[in-house]
């Protein structure tokens, strides 16, 4: 029993310390209108992490801005991430990240949808 509480305690020691290796960042999002500058609530942030290859590698992480249209995560891994935000009445953003440093403000800018076109009148 003795050498089995061991081994199970320098496995645990092992992998705390390949998780304190890993470097993660707080990430805070400001979305706006890009006509006013106005917050935009409710909107939803989808974040994906990217492998290498520039491939999503797991299920996002969604967040919803606030009234204020901020929305704010922690613990997120340094590396290549991909950033969604999709909100009613505008056009849906997709923007790719290299998060690298501890904590990072992003400001991401709503836009309103293109106009259609037809070749029926």
């Amino acid at each position: 029993m003795t050498r089995f509480f061991h081994t199970c305690l320098v496995v645990v020691l092992l992998l705390l310390a390949a998780s304190a290796e890993q470097k993660t960042a707080s990430l805070n999002f400001q979305v706006i209108k890009e006509v006013n500058g106005k917050p935009v609530r409710n909107a939803e942030v989808v974040i994906h992490l990217l492998d290498k290859d520039g491939n999503q590698r797991q299920a996002g992480l969604e967040l919803k801005t606030h009234e204020n249209g901020k929305a704010e995560t922690s613990g997120i891994p340094y590396g290549k991430l991909r950033i969604q935000v999709i909100a009613p009445g505008f056009r849906t953003y997709g923007q790719d990240y290299d998060i690298n440093q501890p904590n990072l403000e992003i400001t991401i800018k709503l836009e309103k949808p293109a106009g259609q076109v037809s070749i029926y009148k």
